[in-house]
């Protein structure tokens, strides 16, 4: 049986779920919280061009999934527009991490090398995991330390709030990911270990930051 990971349709609709996510980030969003080099909207178009045909864009309509995560961000805007930056960390930390390993999986499937840079660009339909002016690491710390500045600022209200998005957002990925036909019961498994593992990460980092806080305090 094909693995999904190597079906391109199944890749492609892939893509098309999240295209509309990180499209809405990246208009709403200041270059300050998520910089240009990250933005990835061109990118999806590309790959979609590839594999859906240039007038791929005419036929979509957003799922009835997709427009709910549009709602829940819109609605968050409306309360408060910085808790956006729960869902630029891990979209696009997922998106440089496990991204990246899923296209050098599909590329290895495809028995091109996935370490070569030439094999890299190459690769028509690789754009949205292809960050040739700068380095994966690099982008990586950026992104750490805009959210690392921005956290330490919060008042305990805000982190709260912060803490619950930053969950929502993997109950929100993996219900548009259900909608992909072609990803089984396993696949989803693995989604939701690795969703539980990062937001227990989270979680662990939340409650030691606040204990540090909370001894800072007491020590004024």
């Amino acid at each position: 049986m094909r693995s999904p990971l190597y079906d391109s349709r199944v890749w492609a609709e892939g893509l098309l779920i999240f295209y509309d996510v990180f499209k809405h980030l990246e208009q709403r969003v200041p270059h300050d919280f998520l910089p240009p080099e990250l933005h990835r909207t061109a990118q999806f178009e590309q790959d979609l061009r590839y594999y859906l045909g240039e007038r791929w864009l005419e036929r979509h309509t957003p799922k009835a999934e997709v427009r709910a995560y549009l709602k829940h961000l819109q609605e968050l805007e409306q309360e408060n527009a910085n808790l956006l930056l729960a869902y630029v960390y891990h979209l696009y930390m997922g998106l440089l991490s496990g991204g990246q390993i899923l296209q050098k999986r599909r590329s290895i499937g495809r028995r091109i090398n996935p370490f070569r840079r030439a094999a890299a660009e190459s690769a028509p339909d690789a754009a949205v995991t292809t960050f040739e002016d700068h380095s994966i690491y690099e982008l990586k710390q950026r992104l750490r330390k805009i959210v690392d500045d921005f956290g330490a600022r919060l008042d305990e209200e805000t982190r709260q709030r912060m803490l619950d998005e930053s969950k929502k957002v993997f109950e929100l990925n993996n219900t548009i990911i259900r909608t992909v036909e072609g990803v089984g019961s396993a696949n989803m498994r693995i989604v939701r270990y690795i969703a539980m593992a990062i937001a227990a990460i989270i979680l662990m980092q939340y409650v030691v930051r606040t204990q540090f806080d909370h001894e800072q305090e007491q020590t004024l």
